[in-house]
């Protein structure tokens, strides 16, 4: 559950970060048209790919509740975490895709 958790994060991160308030609070500028727009596709496609992860690792029935819970999970981090500690969250969506990467590298036997 931890991968599919960290990917959302992430995912809802770029989402957020494709909005221009958001963007400029937390990287103080304004995003460009193309980049808002790979901001929306990267967010996206980490939300997908935790799904897929979710259910190819437990299966349907189960797969879907542990990614509904860490789409749930992460956002309720992140909008908690834009008004109190926004510097914390660019930080932990780096960190969550390297440690996503490094658990992805590990075989599952």
């Amino acid at each position: 559950m931890l991968l599919p958790a960290l990917l959302c994060y992430s995912g809802f991160t770029a989402l957020c970060l494709s909005m221009e308030r958001h963007y400029s609070e937390l990287l103080a500028g304004k995003p460009s048209v193309q980049r808002r727009r790979g901001l929306k596709i990267t967010g996206w496609l980490l939300l997908v790919m935790a799904g897929w992860l979710a259910v190819a690792s437990r299966g349907w029935a189960m797969g879907l509740v542990e990614w509904t819970a860490a789409l749930m999970g992460s956002a309720v981090l992140l909008v908690f975490l834009m008004p109190y500690k926004p510097r914390w969250i660019l930080p932990l969506a780096g960190a969550g895709l390297l440690v996503a990467a490094a658990l992805a590298a590990i075989p599952v036997t």
